[in-house]
């Protein structure tokens, strides 16, 4: 794919929400703020809008509210090798090329570099249920081997890992196990690992990681989420968020707003001391998508009975470090029919069934 770094350069009058788009859009992973004259004014990146959206900041304030405004920067003089010990060691994932007067003329990247990391973490994906939200397309298919397009969504979901390095997976399955081991086998066709743990009688999201083998990597984090999840979510990015806060789980959470249909009334005893017409709630809501430590996995016993937030509720009741990265990218849960027909459509556009 040809990639233009022109695409990612956007005015200081610009939203957060039009640097998301840039950003989940374009390959690069970054958003250039520039003004009229293409003077360099500020970068976002995917982390800088990440913790814009813990601090509540909207998606529709102005850019200057998240973005970098003293970027590191490069001239088109400099080494590809000096440039790329310069983003090595800074942690940096992509360098504005500019001139004398902080013009930028160009842009560039470790993306392609990073790609090509291999990942050791297991990647642990629920594909038990039932899917009852979906009869009658489930009464003979699993739900995760439904097809979005041409290919079933658990098929979608690993190839999305595979692209960001990971080879190690974990199934667990209950409802018609073996369609989705005829289907998947060891993992060959893939060039990757597959390894199947069966639950007997549904121990929900959280009691299936006591089905583990005990010859998972006893070192490394644990990716984890549900077979019915659409996204494009960068892996690698949630996985070095959750090393990076030395995390001992990390919840992915999405935005969801609610409107009150009506005026909401502030007061005191029977005095109204303030109005506010339809107003919207902001909240985070689990999206199904978790990082867990080695230590987590291990505290739940073999067949125990429990769900995720259930777990990390316990977790944080023993002060474990339990934190939330907010997802901004594409993401849809096919629970319902209407969520599924939704892919259909979607898949046409977005970059998922490779």
């Amino acid at each position: 794919m040809i990639i233009h770094w022109q695409k990612t350069l956007i005015s200081t009058t610009s939203t957060i929400k039009h640097a998301i788009s840039i950003i989940n859009s374009e390959a690069l992973g970054v958003a250039i703020v520039v003004d009229e004259s293409n003077i360099l004014r500020g970068i976002i990146t995917d982390g800088d809008v990440r913790r814009g959206l813990l601090k509540e900041v909207a998606i529709n304030d102005n850019v200057s509210a998240i973005m970098n405004t003293s970027p590191f920067t490069a001239s088109s003089s400099i080494s590809d090798k000096q440039l790329f010990n310069l983003m090595e060691s800074n942690g940096i994932m992509a360098v504005p090329i500019v001139d004398e007067e902080r013009k930028v003329i160009g842009l560039k990247t470790l993306r392609d570099t990073l790609r090509q990391r291999k990942l050791k973490n297991p990647v642990f994906i629920m594909t038990g249920g039932f899917g009852t939200r979906l009869k009658p397309l489930t009464d003979d298919c699993p739900k995760p081997m439904l097809k979005v397009g041409d290919k079933p969504i658990l098929e979608i979901i690993i190839r999305s890992f595979i692209r960001s390095g990971f080879e190690n997976f974990y199934l667990s399955t209950h409802y018609m196990p073996d369609k989705i081991k005829e289907y998947f086998g060891n993992g060959e066709s893939l060039g990757v690992n597959i390894t199947y743990v069966h639950e007997e009688t549904p121990l929900g999201t959280g009691g299936a990681l006591g089905l583990l083998p005990s010859d998972i990597p006893v070192d490394l984090p644990l990716i984890m989420m549900n077979g019915d999840v659409l996204t494009k979510v960068d892996f690698q990015q949630l996985l070095d968020f959750h090393n990076d806060s030395q995390a001992d789980a990390t919840m992915c959470v999405t935005e969801y707003n609610y409107q009150v249909p009506f005026g909401v009334i502030e007061n005191e005893g029977s005095k109204v001391v303030g109005m506010s017409e339809k107003p919207v709630y902001r909240f985070f809501v689990n999206a199904g998508m978790y990082v867990v430590s080695p230590q987590i996995v291990k505290s739940v016993p073999q067949n125990h009975k429990i769900d995720m937030p259930s777990l990390l509720e316990q977790h944080i009741g023993n002060n474990k470090n339990v934190m939330m990265f907010p997802i901004h990218e594409y993401w849809l849960d096919i629970g319902r029919i209407d969520d599924f027909n939704r892919a259909q459509t979607d898949i046409k556009v977005l970059d998922l069934d490779l």
